[in-house]
C-alpha cells in the first residue's frame, strides 16, 4: 500500500484520507462552506497536505502563501484573497501577526522537528488561546458526506513585475479532469499509471520545492492524489536530495534548475559516493535552465532527465526527454498531443519557423480562469482566444519550441529588440560566471541600454571589459551590456527565477516609466 512520510512521520494513503476527512470537518466547524478560501501559511508539511484535501472535499479553496512574505506582503494577500480562515506554522505567526486582518480566525501548526530541524529553529510559545490544529483534527469526526470535486488552489504568481495575482480556477468537470490527468501525466513521468500498466505504488517522489510555487503545488498535490509513494522534503538540500534517492529508492522528481546547479557543485566524491540507479524519470521546469548545467545533469544522472513548459494560467504545453534535448538543445519540447499553441506576430500572424514572437496556447483541460479581484489583468492575458505567459520565442523546422525571453523583460536600445536571455546564455559560457541577470536600465539618448550584474564562481575576480570583450565575440556590439557590476549572489525565489524587480527598480526609481 502506498505511503506518505514526513519527517519520521509515515502513514498510509488510506490513514491520510482520514485526517484529510477530519480537516474538512474543522473547517467545517470554522464556518467554512463551498466557494470559500482557506489560507496556508505553511512550510512543506503532512499539516498543509491535510488542509488542501479537506478542503477540496467541501468545495474550499487552499491558497498557498508564500511564508517569506513581509507583513504588508501577507497582509494584501489575506485581504486580497477574501479567505476566511488562517493555517500558520507556530514559528511563523510572530512576524506576521500584526498583518493578520481583524476579525479572520487562526489556526497554529505546531512545527514538526523536521521543520524545525532544517531551519535551525527554535520552539516558539504562542499564546494558548490559539487553536491548535493536532487538537482540532483529534476531536473531529471525520466528514461522512459526499466529497465535492476539489477546487484547484489559489497560487499567487510571483509578482516580480509588481503585487502578486491569485489565479483561481472552479472545479473541472470530469472531462476537463480526464485531460488535466493526461497532461500532469506526461509531465512527471506518471502516464503508465494513468493507463493502468503500472501500479502507483511502485513509484516513489518527493516534494522538494516549496508547495506555495505552481509547479511543486500541482506535482505534490497530483502524486498523493494517484496514490505513488511521496515523501515530503521540508526544503532542498543538494546532498540531503543525494541521500534521499539512495534511501528512499526515488524513482520520480520535479526539480528546478537551481537545483541542478548546487548538485553540480558538490565535490566529485560526494557526487559519487550515492546510489542514483532508482531514477526514473526527473522532470525540470519553472526556469530556464542553461544548456551546459542542462548537459552536465544528463551526462551525471543518465538520460533520465525531462522537461516541460508552461505556466500557472495556461498550464503544461510542451515536453521533451534527454534525448530530444540533445538533438535540440536550448529547446523546451514539442507540443503535448490535444494542445493548442502558437508563436504569432503583433497582428497575430503565426510566424514561420526560426521566426521570434509571442507565445500563446491553452492548457488541454481548457479551463478558464481568474484573476482574484483583477478583471482587467485577466483581460489582458487574453490573445485571440488563447492565454499569453508573456514569453516570446520561435518554433524550429522539427516543431520544437525554444524561448527566447519575457516579453516584459525585452529591452528596446535605439528602436532596436534586445532578448537578454540571449546575452545571459552567452555570459554563463565564460570561465569564472556563476550567474547572471540582464536587464534595461534608463539612457537619455537611446532610451534603454543593456545592463548585466554578474554572480562569480567562488575564488574567482572578473573584469567588466574582459567579459565585454569576449562577449563581442559572439554577439553584436548593440547587444553587449554597456555597463556590468559585479555580486556575490542574485535575489531569487525558490522557484529559481531571479527576482530582476529588485535589481532593476533602483533605476527607475522616480521616473514615470517603471518595468
Amino acid at each position: 500500500m502506498s505511503w506518505i512520510k514526513s519527517g519520521n512521520r509515515t502513514v498510509t494513503v488510506a490513514e491520510f484520507e482520514q485526517r484529510a476527512r477530519r480537516a474538512a470537518s474543522v473547517l467545517q466547524d470554522f464556518g467554512l462552506e463551498k466557494g470559500d478560501g482557506v489560507a496556508l501559511y505553511l512550510r512543506n508539511d503532512l499539516a498543509y497536505f491535510e488542509a488542501v484535501f479537506g478542503a477540496g472535499m467541501l468545495g474550499i479553496y487552499p491558497v498557498p502563501v508564500n511564508w517569506h512574505y513581509t507583513p504588508d506582503e501577507a497582509n494584501y494577500l489575506l485581504i486580497d484573497s477574501g479567505v476566511k480562515l488562517l493555517l500558520i506554522h507556530a514559528d511563523l505567526m510572530p512576524p506576521i501577526a500584526s498583518a493578520v486582518p481583524k476579525g479572520l480566525p487562526v489556526v497554529v501548526v505546531d512545527t514538526p522537528d523536521e521543520v524545525r530541524t532544517a531551519y535551525d529553529l527554535d520552539a516558539v510559545a504562542l499564546a494558548s488561546d490559539l487553536p491548535r490544529w493536532q487538537a482540532l483534527l483529534d476531536r473531529a469526526m471525520p466528514y461522512s458526506g459526499t466529497p465535492e470535486a476539489p477546487p484547484s488552489s489559489v497560487i499567487y504568481t510571483s509578482g516580480t513585475t509588481g503585487r502578486p495575482k491569485g489565479v483561481k480556477r472552479s472545479a473541472f468537470t470530469a472531462a476537463q479532469t480526464e485531460a488535466v490527468n493526461f497532461m500532469l501525466g506526461w509531465s512527471y513521468g506518471y502516464s503508465d499509471v494513468l493507463e493502468g500498466k503500472r501500479e502507483p505504488s511502485t513509484i516513489t517522489t518527493a516534494v522538494i520545492g516549496p508547495v506555495y510555487h505552481s509547479a511543486p503545488n500541482a506535482h505534490s498535490a497530483f502524486s498523493i492524489r494517484l496514490g505513488v509513494n511521496v515523501v515530503i522534503e521540508p526544503r532542498f538540500d543538494a546532498e540531503g536530495l543525494l541521500a534521499l534517492i539512495e534511501r528512499e529508492r526515488i524513482t520520480h522528481l520535479n526539480m528546478v534548475p537551481i537545483m541542478f546547479n548546487r548538485l553540480l557543485r558538490l565535490p566529485d566524491k560526494i557526487k559519487h559516493r550515492y546510489d542514483l540507479s532508482s531514477l526514473e524519470f526527473v522532470t525540470h521546469a519553472a526556469a530556464p535552465c542553461p544548456p551546459p548545467v542542462k548537459r552536465a545533469m544528463i551526462e551525471w544522472w543518465g538520460p533520465v532527465i525531462w522537461e516541460y513548459y508552461g505556466s500557472t494560467e495556461m498550464g503544461n504545453v510542451t515536453c521533451l526527454s534527454s534525448e530530444e534535448w540533445l538533438a535540440h538543445p536550448g529547446s523546451v519540447g514539442k507540443v503535448m498531443p490535444g494542445i493548442t499553441l502558437r508563436v504569432v506576430d503583433e497582428a497575430g500572424n503565426d510566424v514561420a519557423p526560426g521566426e521570434v514572437g509571442e507565445v500563446i496556447g491553452k492548457g488541454r483541460h481548457g479551463a478558464d480562469f481568474t484573476y482574484q479581484n483583477s478583471p482587467e489583468k485577466r483581460a489582458s492575458m487574453e490573445k485571440y482566444g488563447l492565454i499569453t505567459p508573456g514569453d516570446v520565442g520561435y518554433f524550429d523546422a522539427d516543431g520544437f519550441l525554444y524561448l527566447c525571453d519575457r516579453k516584459n523583460d525585452m529591452v528596446i536600445s535605439g528602436g532596436a529588440n534586445i532578448y537578454p536571455a540571449e546575452i545571459e546564455a552567452e555570459l554563463h559560457k565564460l570561465p569564472g560566471v556563476a550567474d547572471c541577470a540582464v536587464f534595461g536600465i534608463p539612457d537619455e539618448e537611446f532610451g534603454e541600454s543593456v545592463m548585466a550584474v554578474v554572480q562569480p564562481m567562488p575564488g574567482v575576480t572578473l573584469r567588466a571589459d574582459d567579459l565585454r570583450a569576449d562577449l563581442r565575440r559572439t554577439l553584436t556590439a548593440y547587444k553587449v551590456p554597456r555597463r556590468i557590476e559585479f555580486a556575490e549572489s542574485l535575489p531569487r525565489e525558490d522557484s529559481g527565477k531571479i527576482f530582476k524587480r529588485k535589481l532593476r527598480e533602483p533605476f527607475w526609481a522616480g521616473r514615470d516609466r517603471v518595468i
